[in-house]
């Protein structure tokens, strides 16, 4: 076949069979689709078992790309590929092979061939910058596809769960979703917007209605959904809706399944480590006491509106979070442009600590407290290892190779975003997963900098 060639070939400790039907379950392409790229499936026809097709929406800086594969070259548990029938290359094949090497063991291998348009021009100005961008690509979907064969084996199970999750299109829901459903689950959306008879459940917490049917018999059930802790100022309205969505919500949430013939074992409720407030340098830990300011108070009364479900006997866990590390939003997804343009900067002093976790560590987390029956209560979602603004502002501008000479000083943060920028970004937060490492919780990602290598693509190498 003529045109550039790239592989890349991975040592797995898994069967080629399970890595092959991983490849196959709903929610595996999204998860192999890396976190900094601005990518959108627009339409999803068939699978690779009928020559399916998938339809993309890439985005790179102003210009929206549309990007159309069709699944060819189908065989059962060996390999499959993606053939480009509208998109950027003259030619694309992606084939991944699975070769089984007896016993456990197997290798995955990526292959491309593709040519750009523009004949020679075109691969002497671009063929240097698809070698490195597929290598940075295939590099973090070898690591990723290990990651989640992983947390199967782990939490896997006996038998597949029925998994009920609110805020399933939110940053956190969505890949949790994902992974459920590549982990074999069945995941029940609970919704805010009717849809087909039989599929999600739809819910409205402001008018307190709900399909309680479509409720019965879930074994656990994931509550994420709330109004954004973000924004530019924290108004009486906007704190308002904060409170209701988090604390009314959870409390209907909670009396609903309580109520039900056969309600869920197990009710995992998002927090935050804003329960503890600004704390200095202080070690907090689930059994620490509450803080002061809206966030902590807001954080107490979320927790106790669970209260319904605990007391007809659920099994209740409150994930206080830290900030969550991923490209795809929140205070990383912000931050990340002003630190690649060069402009970042420490805020306020730089000496108050930041209570953050890896995206993919959270994902696990919330498996590892479904599984773990010894857990309820607090816990906190934050990795071993809290730190300093001024060392998150460092790491990140190390791992984006950019400068970080630009502080932002405290008095600009609060005439800025007032009381929100106080308790979000200049309060000082040290927690300590302390129920997580007692009941055997394993980070992948704990250390700052090889999170955010990791979640930004910035490895060169797949060890193995």
């Amino acid at each position: 076949m003529n045109g550039s060639e790239f592989t890349l070939r991975s040592l797995l400790d898994h069967t080629a069979k399970d890595v092959f039907d991983w490849h196959m379950r709903p929610g595996a392409l999204e998860r192999l689709i890396p976190p900094w790229e601005n990518v959108k499936i627009e339409e999803r026809t068939g699978t690779p078992t009928d020559g399916g097709r998938i339809r993309f929406k890439l985005s790179r800086g102003p210009t929206d790309l549309t990007w159309e594969l069709r699944h060819t070259g189908y065989e059962e548990g060996k390999r499959f590929s993606d053939e480009q029938t509208e998109g950027p290359f003259t030619r694309w094949v992606h084939t991944h092979r699975f070769e089984s090497l007896g016993g456990k063991g197997c290798t995955v291998e990526d292959y491309v061939n593709w040519e750009l348009p523009m004949g020679m021009a075109g691969k002497l100005l671009g063929n240097s910058t698809v070698e490195h961008e597929l290598e940075r690509l295939f590099t973090f979907r070898h690591h990723r596809i290990t990651n989640e064969l992983a947390r199967i084996d782990r939490y896997g199970g006996p038998k597949s769960l029925r998994i009920g999750v609110t805020g399933s299109s939110g940053l956190i829901g969505r890949a949790l979703c994902h992974t459920l459903t590549t982990g074999s689950h069945e995941v029940v959306r609970i919704v805010r917007e009717r849809g087909p008879i039989g599929s999600d459940v739809f819910w409205d917490p402001t008018e307190e209605k709900i399909d309680v049917d479509g409720l019965e018999g879930l074994d656990a059930v994931v509550h994420l959904a709330g109004e954004s802790l973000l924004g530019f100022r924290w108004t009486d309205d906007k704190k308002k809706r904060i409170t209701e969505s988090r604390v009314r919500g959870t409390e209907f949430l909670a009396r609903t399944l309580a109520a039900l013939r056969h309600p869920p074992r197990v009710l995992v409720s998002a927090s935050a480590v804003g329960f503890y407030g600004d704390r200095g340098t202080e070690i907090l830990t689930e059994r620490s006491k509450a803080g002061k300011g809206f966030l902590a108070d807001l954080c107490q009364a979320w927790e106790a509106a669970s209260g319904p479900a605990s007391r007809m006997g659920i099994r209740v866990v409150n994930l206080r979070t830290g900030l969550v590390l991923t490209p795809l939003g929140g205070a990383l997804g912000t931050m990340l442009l002003p630190f690649k343009a060069g402009v970042g900067g420490r805020l306020g002093s730089g000496r108050q600590y930041m209570s953050w976790i890896d995206h993919d560590d959270l994902l696990t987390l919330i498996h590892h407290v479904i599984r773990t029956d010894s857990i309820s209560g607090a816990v906190n979602a934050t990795s071993p290892y809290a730190v300093p603004n001024s060392t998150f502002t460092d790491t990140l501008g190390r791992v984006l190779h950019r400068p970080t000479l630009l502080p932002i000083p405290r008095l600009a943060v609060g005439a800025l975003l007032g009381e929100m920028g106080r308790e979000t970004l200049l309060s000082s937060t040290r927690a300590q997963p302390g129920v997580a490492l007692e009941t055997g919780f394993e980070f992948r990602y704990p250390g700052l900098e090889e999170s955010l290598v990791y979640q930004l693509g910035r490895e060169v190498s797949f060890p193995g």
